[in-house]
């Protein structure tokens, strides 16, 4: 049985916030790790991305949602713990 993520493994979203309901596999069929900004056609969108960098990314699009800057910075704590940044 396929794991089912409540949350992308790369970025964080809630993935039933994600419009088209998850990334893509390279055969086209839905991805229910990843989201459909992050992956794409079986490939990470940034694939060159940091965690870092990924953290900077989520905190402002949070902000461009209203979010205030300490709340956006909170929701950027289990970045790290998700699997796409796992080591």
């Amino acid at each position: 049985m396929e794991k089912i993520y409540k949350n992308c493994q790369s970025c964080g979203m809630p993935m039933k916030k994600d419009e088209k309901g998850g990334g893509t596999n390279a055969d086209g069929t839905k991805n229910n790790k990843f989201c459909s900004y992050c992956y794409e056609n079986g490939a990470f969108t940034k694939p060159d991305m940091t965690m870092e960098e990924m953290k900077v990314l989520v905190k402002d699009k949070l902000k461009e949602f209203g979010f205030p800057g300490f709340i956006a910075g909170l929701f950027t704590l289990n970045i790290p713990g998700l699997e796409r940044w796992k080591k």
